[in-house]
């Protein structure tokens, strides 16, 4: 019966969904290490809000309640890094605009990874506050164009780094 593993077959399907669940433990891990800084170190959700709506998202994802503890310990001990929340704003496809926010330890990786993202697509990063004032009024842009926006979208949003994007389309 050589060559009729079940395994063979599980751990293809098995290594996809580890790799979803990882990214998704990871940002959320993220998530969880900022609200505790940015609540001053308040360790309790009933106390910090922003802690709170992050360990809800965790459970919303079945992220183990070991993995939410680590990540509490480590923003409250200060060896979890120094992540920061960063906002670029950049233009698209047609003239669409977009806000992209992230959460990082490492601003030159996640600045490039953007960047490379961008620039394949045919987008570039503007200076602060060219694209916010934008958000007022929804553009209309043919489908071609509306859908390499949405491309552009959904690969920014795969980065590893990347919280949310923002398009006026």
């Amino acid at each position: 019966m050589s060559g009729h593993s079940k395994w063979s077959k599980v751990k293809h399907q098995k290594a996809g969904t580890d790799a979803v669940k990882s990214a998704a433990f990871t940002r959320i891990s993220r998530g969880i290490t900022i609200a505790v800084r940015e609540g001053g170190g308040i360790t309790d959700p009933e106390k910090n809000y922003h802690l709170r709506l992050a360990i809800e998202k965790a459970r919303e994802v079945n992220m183990p309640k070991d993995t939410i503890d680590r990540a509490i310990v480590r923003a409250s001990g200060g060896d979890a890094g120094s992540f920061e929340r960063l906002t670029y704003e950049g233009f698209g496809p047609g003239g669409s605009a977009f806000i992209i926010e992230a959460q990082t330890d490492n601003r030159a990786r996640t600045v490039s990874q953007i960047k490379y993202v961008l620039e394949k697509n045919k987008a570039s990063l503007s200076t602060p506050g060219s694209v916010k004032y934008l958000f007022q009024t929804k553009m209309q842009l043919d489908p071609s164009v509306e859908a390499k926006v949405r491309e552009l979208v959904s690969e920014l949003e795969n980065l590893e780094d990347i919280t949310s994007v923002q398009t006026n389309v």
